[in-house]
């Protein structure tokens, strides 16, 4: 579904040019969850932006469903296949738009029929139901504007979801629903994630596999199952799991 060769990605001009994603390799399967962790700075977003079209100022190979993409550019059939949700949900949607507006924007930028139709059986999709339709932002709360975000992102049957931090700026009592949401619809539509995040237990309940980043460069990639045991072949990514499992006692 997505194969991505020697991406680099950089900000500005010598001599201020930055470096933010160094030679970065990584290969993701139809139907695979995979996963891009590390410290904030890495490189893990700027990846997922580069994807998406939303920076030009990269180099490399990028191919999605055996397709490859160039610069930012971007046309319809690109984005029907791929979409992206992004970490806050508060600045994702417009604050005078409607649910319905929102949705009905979406379904018709992708060409959709059956508009009005659509719009509830996206609702019902992401467990808000036709109650929250005429409803505005400011009437919801973080974790019901980021199932309206995921909704968004599903209108066209996009086939591979970037999934840049998707719970991060919610309540902790509300990340638990929305990645079982998340699970829930890659098994009900035969969806593929690249998932972004610094939390490592996300990960683990998420992917089914990850790739380790530390300055721009991938450090390791590994199977979840690696991860769940702290089985990290490279010291950075020893270092990384086990400052995920708390303080050490000096």
């Amino acid at each position: 579904m997505l194969n991505v060769e020697n991406l680099d990605v950089w900000f500005g001009f010598p001599p201020d040019r930055v470096d933010a994603v160094k030679q970065v390799s990584f290969t993701v399967a139809q139907g695979e969850s995979f996963g891009l962790v590390g410290e904030s700075g890495s490189g893990k977003s700027t990846i997922l932006r580069a994807i998406a079209g939303l920076i030009d100022s990269w180099s490399g190979r990028v191919d999605v469903a055996g397709q490859a993409v160039h610069g930012s550019h971007r046309d319809r059939a690109f984005y029907k296949t791929v979409q992206m949700v992004f970490q806050d949900p508060y600045a994702s949607l417009h604050p005078r738009h409607s649910v319905d507006a929102v949705l009905h924007e979406a379904l018709k930028l992708q060409g959709m029929d059956n508009i009005d139709r659509r719009i509830n059986q996206l609702l019902d999709d992401v467990g808000l139901g036709r109650g929250f339709r005429f409803r505005y932002p400011h009437q919801l709360s973080g974790g019901q504007r980021q199932r309206v975000a995921i909704a968004r992102a599903l209108a066209g049957n996009p086939r591979l979801l970037l999934l840049d931090e998707p719970t991060s700026a919610l309540d902790v009592s509300v990340q638990a629903e929305i990645l079982n949401l998340l699970t829930d619809l890659r098994r009900e539509h035969g969806l593929t994630y690249v998932m972004v995040s610094h939390d490592l237990a996300v990960v683990g309940h998420m992917c089914d596999r990850l790739a380790v980043m530390q300055h721009g460069q991938i450090v390791e990639v590994m199977e979840v199952d690696a991860l769940r045991r702290g089985a990290g072949q490279q010291d950075y990514t020893r270092h990384l799991i086990r400052a995920s499992a708390g303080y050490e006692r000096a």
